[in-house]
This record gives structure tokens, sequence and C-alpha cells, in this order.
């Protein structure tokens, strides 16, 4: 019996079933094979190994395995356990729409307010909305929502904040003729200037925005400071976090953010193309901020005879159906199955699990740091830590290095002047991303594959 993948296979369940079936032993469900081609004992199979290393081990052996991933600036190649698509994949949960009426729709209710909770305490906030349609997105909600609780109309951003989520900000605060203003950063560390943002953040200030780890891959290691710049003159603290991150390090809320955003795709859901993501949206209590959030809240409640724990939407402030004109937000759905697989995936790791899942990508981005920068014609330009991802400067051509690599079934670095220039600042960057689906070895071959090319 193999007790280890079976929850069934206790020794009192076993001779439960055995006497069900009127039979002494399991052997005898193999009467009718001749005890010739019966084996004797277990087959010597090897040690035992985890998920990415039996996937792995298959993939070395098909004839086109499929390429390793270190592509960075975006979505980032993680590992999904299979549990996440077989809990997800439930009719129940697969189909379902949403929950106007709670009588029919206790299961997804629960797993909702479960994501709230667990994401709340992942990123030390204390509510948390049920999901928004991806990161950028949230932010733009958050400009907005800043715009509400402050009544002022100039957001400051750190100039190292990714540029589709700075393109998505402006785009929904343009109508409202909001002002968007970046703020400088440190070209050595990498981090944003204080002594620009102290000069930026005035008494018009909605809200003061930074993102852990930046768009080079840097976290910001003075980010209470920073949020203590923005509440100096009145203004909103917002964060954006890699929730993976808020597991290794202190989390947003309580190094003082009013108001944290992210992306949870990566948490339980694969790439797939770019799509679909996992908006959040989090905030402290204070009962303004809970009236001004998009979407919607999931509360937990008791029967109408107090005998059962029940699940409802105890905030509703769309336009669909609800507030119409008066409504915080335009956003008629959510990621909620998206939702779904980063409860999944946060309740199977736990913290202990989290916390180790990010270290091994702190470990990995560390490692990647010192193999590239022993590279002559590589460097790394920025000295602030980094995490999962990593800018990478080059005296070489990016577009023969990637071609290299790709011919070898490898995705190099993101080349960052083909789409964004502005963020090259002409020193030939390209972004690479390393995950926990890396190893030594796998960083090592892009390594030697990188100094092929020199």
């Amino acid at each position: 019996m193999i007790s280890h993948l079976s929850p069934n296979a206790s020794e009192r369940v076993r001779r439960r079933v055995l006497e069900y079936l009127g039979i002494r032993s399991v052997n005898e469900l193999y009467s009718d094979v001749p005890s010739e081609m019966l084996l004797r004992e277990p087959p010597d199979m090897g040690r035992r190994v985890n998920h990415v290393e039996l996937e792995r081990l298959v993939d070395s052996m098909l004839p086109n395995p499929p390429r390793l991933t270190f592509t960075g600036g975006g979505m980032a190649d993680h590992y999904v356990p299979p549990l996440v698509d077989e809990i997800a994949s439930r009719q129940e949960f697969y189909t379902s729409y949403t929950p106007y009426q709670p009588e029919l729709s206790q299961g997804m209710l629960q797993a909702l307010f479960e994501y709230q909770s667990l994401m709340a305490e992942l990123l030390g906030m204390e509510v948390v909305n049920a999901s928004l349609y991806d990161y950028g997105s949230a932010l733009g909600e958050a400009g907005r929502f800043s715009i509400r609780v402050t009544k002022r109309k100039k957001v400051v951003i750190a100039f190292s904040v990714n540029p589709e989520r700075k393109m998505v900000l402006r785009t929904y605060l343009d109508p409202l003729g909001a002002e968007v203003v970046e703020a400088p950063m440190e070209r050595e560390s990498g981090r944003v200037s204080l002594d620009s943002l102290r000069s930026l953040v005035d008494d018009s200030t909605a809200m003061v925005y930074i993102e852990m780890p930046n768009f080079y891959g840097i976290v910001e290691e003075e980010a209470e400071d920073i949020f203590g710049i923005a509440h100096s003159k009145g203004a909103l603290a917002a964060a954006g976090i890699d929730p993976l991150l808020a597991a290794l390090i202190k989390p947003p809320g309580e190094l003082g953010a009013d108001l944290v955003v992210g992306e949870g795709q990566h948490l339980g859901s694969p790439m797939s193309f770019g799509g679909p993501s996992l908006g959040i949206f989090a905030v402290r209590m204070d009962i303004r901020f809970v009236r001004q959030l998009p979407g919607r809240l999931i509360g937990m409640t008791r029967t109408q005879d107090s005998l059962y724990r029940s699940y409802c939407m105890v905030l509703q402030t769309r336009e669909q159906h609800i507030r119409k004109e008066e409504a915080t937000s335009n956003i008629t759905t959510s990621s909620s199955l998206m939702a779904l697989r980063a409860a999944v995936y946060i309740t199977l790791l736990g913290p202990e699990g989290l916390r180790k899942l990010a270290e091994k990508i702190a470990y990995n981005t560390s490692y990647l740091r010192k193999s590239l920068s022993e590279l002559n014609v590589f460097s790394i330009p920025f000295e602030g830590t980094a995490f999962k991802e990593l800018a990478v400067s080059s005296s070489l051509s990016w577009e023969r290095v990637n071609s290299h690599l790709l011919s070898k079934g490898v995705l190099g670095g993101f080349v960052v002047s083909k789409l964004f220039p502005e963020m090259d600042m002409g020193m030939n960057l390209a972004l690479f991303s390393t995950t926990e689906k890396h190893g030594k070895a796998q960083i090592d071959e892009l390594v030697d594959l990188m100094r092929e090319v020199i």
C-alpha cells in the first residue's frame, strides 16, 4: 500500500474494506493472476522525488522537452501543485457565477471569504476585497480610491513602477483630471530617492505609491520612511507587492501601508499565455476605506436560527445592480476562480511553506546575480536587494544572447529598450526572472550558455 499517497491507507480502513468485500487479504484481489507474474516485493524505483523533480525527469525523456523560462518583466514560471487544479476544476466552483443568491452559493462564498482572510493575514492588512482583474486594474482602482477618500487630485508614484501599470493608472485617472508625478530613482541602489520624494509630496497629494519588488526587481528597503513621508502630508501610503515577498519580509500592513495592491496569478494559476490574472486589493480597517472599496466584499454571519455559520456579500459598490451612478467602480465581476485557486494554494503551503518558497526564490536570485556578475560582459547595475527579478546590463547585443539561448531551448531576458526605452536609461538592460522551478543546475545551464556567447 502506498500509504503516503492515499488518505485511506490506514490499517483500520484497510480491515474494514476487506471485511466488506469478504476477503482476508489484499492478495486475494489478484487470485486470477498467475503467481509467476506477481512480484514478491516492491520494485526498486529509486528515491522518492517531489513533483517538480518528477516533472523535470519526465521532461528530460521527451523528444522536445519544454523550454526553461528565465524571462522577466511580467509573469514568471511558478510551480502549480496538481491539487489546485483538482479542486478548482470541481463543477460547483468551475461553473459558478456571481453569488447573488447566498442560499445557492455557500461553497463559493466561503472560498472567497477564505481567500480574503488568508490574503489579509499574508499582507498584514485587515480588509481584502473579493479580487479584481489584475495588478494593473488594482493600481488604477487604488488611484481613484485615494482621490475619493482624500478629496485630492495628485498621485506620486516611484519611477521604478512597472511601466505597463503606470499606463493603466494614468488611463484610470485621466478622466478625473488628476496629476500623476514620478519620484526619481537612485541610480546606484535602484530604490526611490527619499529627498526627491519629500520635495514632491505636498498637501495636494492623495496617494504615494511604491512597488516591492519594483520593475528592476529591487526591494524598497526604506518603505517605512516612504510611508511616513506620505502620512506627514495627509496622503495615503500605498504599496504594490508580490505576495510571496510578503511571506519573507515584514508585510506592508506592518510597515504602515494604508492600501496594498498586487498580482496573485502566480499563487496557484499557470501563466496561460498572459491570463487570466488576479488583482489584489487590501486596505486597513477604516470605515471610510471600506465604504469606498471597489468590487465586493464577502462576510461571514449566521443563519436566522443561529445554528449554522453562513456567508453572503456584505458590500457591493458596483454599478451593475446596486449603486448605479454612485458606484465606486464600474468593475462588474472579479477573478473569483483565480481567487479560489490562490486560497487553495496558500492553504496547501501554509505559513512555513510560503516562507520556504520565498527563501528559495531569494536564494536563486542571489545565486543568479553572483553567477552573471562573474561574466566580464554582463553586470548588475543596481546594488539594492533583488527578489525574483534581476536587471542585467550587457555590452553585447541582447538579441544575439537571446537568440543563442533560444536555440538551446531557453527563454532569456526581457529586453527593456524594446518596449520601454525610458526605463532602460541607456544601460542596455534585460530582466531575468528565477523561481522555485529553477535549481542550481538550471541556473548554471543559463550562465554557461551565456558564457558560450562571450
